[in-house]
């Protein structure tokens, strides 16, 4: 005999239902997870991560001082012993466990949430910083119409565009026109983070990262055209074999691969997740990580093309700066005034290039953030999206101050190299040797056409942290002996701004490895 249902239950079930339908979840239900509409779309948005503005300012020059040439031979052997191994690493764990960096360390082991919630204030920290220099990629796009920054492009940046004080300390106020750059590249961002993965995210790459290849092919061409082209590239890849056996440059190799790659701070661990099960794991990480060297390679090409252009210009003088931020915003400049002809298309295309580039890289890390939140949380996309925006806007605006250069300058030197490298090192010896490779091996061949075979595992317990290892001590040595900056900044500023930071988000990352999920794990 059927027992008979209580009216009351029927009706609170009816009402349970009827809320479910309607799309809101209730504290210990699993969440579906999103998932990418195609392969290709992973991969594009995999690349846009990967593919940043060091690609275009850091690796040519990087390339330049160590061996020309004969840098890609330890370019490309940390390529496929730290690179794609760390990337394959990465992806499978993300796809395995379903989950944000914390929350997948969290399904591994409990006691080592703490370490995804530690990547993750690294990524929060890099998207507050890295999207001031895009927002100043949309200012000089915009000044390359008219060519606003004249003759003396360095003055220009400096005291017109930046206003840079004496120290990080000494600023009046906001530099307007960068405070609203700002805000508008914000605002893009939390319009593509919104949409989610599949309207927002893989959308925007799919049409972003094609843009920008052609954008880089197109500037690709017209550089090697211009008079003095050969001997620029002559300089890049004149290749310098002595330097081979210099410790530093193969130091320097898995260093710009490491940085390049979005590995270490809970990015591709995030993008990874929303994978559907039936994804080539060992495929996808190659053609990343291949694709991303191979515009690194294009990037380089068309820079020394145009430094050599501008060597010509000036009867053989090297340019003072062939790196970072003032390579773009200095030197570009300076080699757009001295073309023939097609100025404006061609700074502009420059500056469109690392303001596509710097987007997809931007929506990635914050990507990595609130994926963590969400899952930590239970809360829907649109409110994590809209208050994190908000807190990465506002916390945006003191580099938009007169001292912003010097403050972005320290924050991102203490951040790669102790937080993205100590973190990795963490990373690959915990997962290399506290957890059973073999089980992640055996995941990834069981749903990879290429099988990878034991020289992953060696990688990952053996070669890779031996380097990164090397490398941490290396530079904390040096910051020891000589601090960052070359007494330019004072010892307070390295503290408050630089250690702090690097300690900071350790700290952060552990506390919020403390907050109770609000949904079983």
């Amino acid at each position: 005999m059927k027992k008979k249902k209580d009216p009351a239950s029927f009706i609170k079930g009816c009402y349970k239902i009827a809320k479910n339908k309607s799309g809101e979840k209730h504290q210990g239900e699993s969440v579906e997870r999103e998932e990418w509409k195609s392969r290709h779309g992973f991969i594009l948005a995999a690349i846009g991560s990967a593919i940043g503005l060091g690609n275009i300012w850091r690796f040519p020059y990087i390339a330049y001082e160590n061996g020309g040439g004969a840098f890609l031979i330890p370019y490309f052997f940390a390529l496929f012993t730290a690179g794609i191994p760390i990337l394959i690493l990465e992806f499978s764990l993300g796809h395995k466990m379903k989950g944000s960096a914390p929350l997948t360390f969290a399904r591994i082991n409990k006691k080592w949430e703490w370490l995804g919630w530690w990547q993750v204030m690294i990524s929060f920290v890099i998207s507050v910083y890295y999207i001031v220099i895009i927002a100043w990629a949309l200012n000089y796009l915009i000044y390359s119409f008219t060519l606003k920054w004249g003759d003396k492009t360095i003055d220009f940046f400096v005291d017109d565009f930046l206003g840079l004080t004496s120290s990080p300390f000494a600023f009046d106020g906001f530099r307007i026109k960068i405070l609203l750059s700002i805000l508008a590249i914000w605002i893009i961002t939390y319009l593509v983070l919104t949409r989610g993965i599949k309207r927002g995210i893989e959308l925007a790459n799919k049409a972003l990262m094609p843009f920008l290849f052609l954008i880089i092919i197109t500037l690709l061409i017209r550089s090697v055209t211009l008079p003095g082209a050969a001997d620029g590239l002559n300089m890049l890849f004149k290749p310098d074999f002595s330097k081979i056996w210099d410790h530093k440059v193969w130091l320097n190799a898995y260093g710009q691969i490491f940085f390049s790659l979005s590995v270490a701070f809970a990015i591709m661990i995030t993008y990874s997740s929303y994978l559907p099960k039936k994804a080539d794991i060992v495929n996808n990480a190659f053609i990343t990580a291949l694709i991303n060297s191979g515009f690194s390679l294009l990037s380089g090409i068309t820079v020394f093309s145009i430094i050599g252009f501008m060597m010509y210009q000036s009867g053989g003088e090297t340019p003072a700066k062939l790196s970072g931020i003032f390579l773009a915003f200095a030197t570009f400049p300076e080699a757009i005034n001295q073309l023939p002809n097609f100025k404006t298309l061609i700074g502009s295309l420059l500056f469109l290039s690392l303001l596509v580039a710097g987007l997809s890289s931007e929506v990635s890390i914050c990507e990595a953030v609130i994926s963590s939140i969400m899952d930590k949380l239970h809360r829907s996309r649109k409110i994590i999206v809209a208050w994190y925006c908000s807190i990465g806007c506002l916390s945006s605006l003191v580099f938009a101050t007169d001292g912003g250069l010097y403050i972005l300058d320290i924050v991102d030197h203490f951040i790669n190299n102790f937080g993205i490298a100590f973190a990795g090192l963490v990373e690959v010896i915990l997962l290399g040797w506290f957890y059973k490779l073999p089980v992640l091996h055996e995941h990834m061949n069981a749903i990879s056409d290429f099988k990878v075979g034991k020289w992953w595992e060696i990688c990952i317990k053996y070669i890779t942290p031996i380097v990164l290892g090397i490398m941490f001590a290396q530079n904390l040595a040096s910051e020891i002996t000589t601090p960052y900056g070359d007494g330019n900044y004072s010892t307070a500023a390295l503290i408050t701004l630089g250690w702090m930071a690097a300690v900071g988000v350790i700290i952060f990352g552990y506390i919020f490895s403390k907050i109770k999920w609000a949904a079983k794990i």
